[in-house]
């Protein structure tokens, strides 16, 4: 087997997205068809692996939920879930209860709230369809940035890796960590191959998304700006430098403008549910004591996916990784671990870092299917049996 070696990247002259003779109107459309069937069937064995280890998980989850008589889709819509449907159903609700639900950004929930009345669905199920959907978009994503830097099986296995992890369960839960994966993955192959529209207008989405839509905004920017500083590729990138921001700034200015205060979002954050930017002192302080003291299962594993994802970064550093794959991971952490509180959701919060998860992909790869296969086995199992733990004993939210 040939080990998988990283490939070069266009340059940022070729790589414009644009032709400089155009096609007929026709066989562009058509061709266009061709190549989404070509790339899907690419992505095929990626996209079967994702759902095998996701299907593991729910599996367990719907016979653990029935052997106790609980309810699988009332625990996968739970906690933040719960919040996300009544912003669904109703809107915001504005800024006086002590948690304000204005602290989730809109598009997930609104979508939801959209597609609902079109479908058979409740407001539940519609709810869990769109994060399973873009969950498996997002693998797909995943599929593309490793089959574009190195081969297809990088690509499957960076798919596969992303659905085997332990706080994976949230992929398919009523959460937005599915969908901000999505338009973070697919931004980022937009900005690898120089589509600077489709870069912006994916960062604009994941602004409205997440809080660290921040992450991915800052990434398309500072792309955007050496374009701009080197005149390369024409008005693209000065619209990849407008569009990228809005989404998140958009949101933020909204929620300002209801609360009366320019940092009114902070604020909520701060103030409602107890969140502050501290440089990762509380993150130091409360995994110190979940090491130095007995503590539940999720609080271990949490900490493990923390030590994990920093020697993973450093990793990714050392292989060389794009540095935009770099500076999102780079950014994702920071704002995860520098953020004080909800310690036991750090690992859920760092899902949509994928990139950190690369080097394994390379590494399994080189090693060859047989072996690549004996790891991510039992990573599968314990991602399942994870799954159903932080869901029917754990007693906090993933």
């Amino acid at each position: 087997m040939t080990a998988p070696t990283r490939r070069e990247l266009p340059s940022p002259e070729t790589a414009t997205g644009g032709r400089t003779d155009p096609e007929p109107a026709g066989r562009t459309v058509s061709g266009s068809g061709n190549r989404l069937v070509a790339a899907f069937r690419s992505a095929l064995p990626a996209l079967v692996g994702y759902l095998a280890v996701r299907s593991l998980g729910l599996v367990t989850l719907w016979l653990w939920a029935r052997a106790v008589g609980a309810r699988p889709g009332a625990l996968l819509t739970e906690s933040d879930g719960e919040w996300y449907l009544r912003i669904a159903q109703h809107g915001y609700d504005g800024y006086e209860r002590t948690q304000s639900d204005m602290a989730f950004f809109p598009l997930y929930p609104h979508l939801v709230g959209a597609l609902e009345p079109l479908t058979p669905l409740g407001a539940r199920a519609t709810a869990l369809a769109v994060a399973g959907v873009a969950a498996l978009a997002a693998a797909w994503g995943l599929f593309a940035i490793g089959e574009h830097l190195y081969d297809r099986r990088v690509g499957i296995l960076l798919a596969v890796l992303w659905g085997s992890l332990p706080h994976s369960i949230v992929q398919n839960m009523s959460y937005s960590e599915g969908i901000f994966t999505a338009f973070a993955a697919w931004c980022l192959y937009a900005l690898l191959r120089g589509d600077w529209l489709v870069a912006g207008l994916l960062s604009l989405a994941a602004g409205l998304t997440r809080p660290t839509g921040s992450a991915l905004l800052a990434v398309v920017c500072v792309a955007a700006s050496i374009a701009v500083l080197r005149r390369r590729d024409g008005w693209r990138p000065w619209a990849a430098l407008l569009l990228a921001p809005a989404g998140w700034l958009g949101y933020l200015a909204w929620v300002g403008w209801r609360t009366g205060r320019p940092d009114g979002w902070f604020h909520i954050q701060d103030a409602g549910w107890g969140t502050t930017f501290d440089l990762g002192v509380d993150t130091v302080r409360v995994g110190q004591r979940v090491l130095a003291h007995p503590s539940a299962l999720a609080m271990y594993v949490v900490t493990l996916v923390v030590l994990v994802a920093l020697a993973l970064f450093v990793l990714g550093a050392l292989d060389r990784q794009p540095w935009q794959l770099l500076l999102y991971s780079g950014l994702i952490l920071l704002t995860t671990l520098g953020a004080a509180g909800y310690y036991h959701a750090k690992a859920r919060f760092l899902l949509p870092a994928f990139p950190l998860l690369l080097p394994v992909a390379v590494a399994l790869a080189r090693a060859g299917w047989a072996r690549a296969v004996t790891v991510l086995a039992p990573l599968a199992i314990l991602s399942a049996y994870f799954g159903g733990y932080v869901l029917m004993i754990w007693n906090r939210s993933p």
